[in-house]
């Protein structure tokens, strides 16, 4: 298959639409559909269908998209170090994080690589692991930083993961509200207010765990948020440190429990991006970060009560 029909295949594919994908790639509709059919007769089948709504992918599309991806991650790796090469060690990274991250990892590392190598250029997107993941598989970012409960995220391979550090997560109460020691029976009795979609499932198999389903009464992903509704009496929460670092309401106090474990985090790239000079660069600004804010939060949180 010619590997640039592939390309065009991709673009159209993650598009949605021919139309969208012809304006992407600054060209006709018609040419973009006349290298489709070039390539669906390479491929031996249909790779897209054709929609009222844009295309959709075959079982064939989905598998040859993952292909495509992977070409085109290849391609930004390799576009990007022979312009480091000829910028002499500049180039542009494209960072995703995960918020409680983009607030307290990503600014100093962003800020040093600045004073230390202002030609790199690093653009930053917030979002979910999951997504964030994707955007890497994708090609769509070189770096992600991401995050796994009580261990890193499970992965096949395709990325490599290089951990930041390991965050205590926190039962955050109401002030006055709690023994210094709580247990099952007294966080049974409580609401709760629960985060993001991936940690309130963590939060909920860890009550089943301790042999009771949390009342969970309000959902925010926002962590400034969750801490007003605590500090107003509205239920109790987990946090990870990351967030209590990012943000703490005056209002609330922190609990230890050994029963919602901890958060791993890290970074996950493509294989062969730390040999891109700026990549490189970003990630090692990111570690020296992550050993200063996770370190200081874990001296910080000993003296929680």
């Amino acid at each position: 298959m010619d590997p640039r029909r592939v390309l065009v295949f991709r673009t159209v594919a993650r598009s949605g639409s021919l139309s969208a994908a012809a304006r992407e790639l600054g060209t006709t509709q018609s040419a973009v559909s006349q290298q489709l059919r070039q390539l669906e007769r390479e491929a031996g089948g249909p790779l897209l269908l054709r929609t009222a709504r844009g295309t959709q992918l075959t079982e064939a599309g989905v598998a040859l998209l993952a292909h495509a991806d992977t070409i085109h991650g290849a391609l930004h790796l390799a576009r990007g170090e022979l312009d480091a090469l000829a910028e002499a060690r500049g180039g542009v990274v494209r960072l995703v994080s995960f918020p409680s991250g983009a607030a307290t990892l990503v600014p100093p590392a962003l800020r040093a690589l600045r004073e230390e190598r202002p030609e790199v250029e690093v653009t930053l997107v917030e979002t979910e692991p999951p997504e964030a993941w994707a955007s890497v598989l994708a090609g769509e970012a070189d770096v992600a930083l991401v995050f796994g409960y009580d261990g890193p995220p499970a992965e096949d391979g395709a990325l490599a993961w290089v951990p930041l550090g390991v965050e205590p997560l926190s039962l955050v109460v109401p002030p006055g509200s709690a023994p210094d020691d709580v247990d099952a029976s007294w966080l049974a009795a409580q609401d709760w207010v629960a985060g993001c979609e991936r940690c309130r499932q963590h939060l909920v198999s860890c009550c089943r765990t301790a042999g009771f389903e949390p009342r969970l009464l309000h959902e925010s992903d926002d962590y400034v948020a969750v801490q007003n509704l605590v500090a107003h009496g509205f239920g109790v929460t987990v946090l990870p440190h990351l967030a209590l670092s990012a943000f703490r309401h005056p209002d609330v106090e922190l609990r230890r429990s050994d029963l919602f474990g901890a958060r791993h985090v890290g970074m996950v790239h493509r294989r062969g991006a730390e040999a891109v000079p700026a990549v490189r660069a970003l990630m090692e600004r990111m570690q020296t970060a992550a050993k200063a804010v996770l370190g200081r939060r874990r001296r910080r949180a000993a003296g929680d009560g």
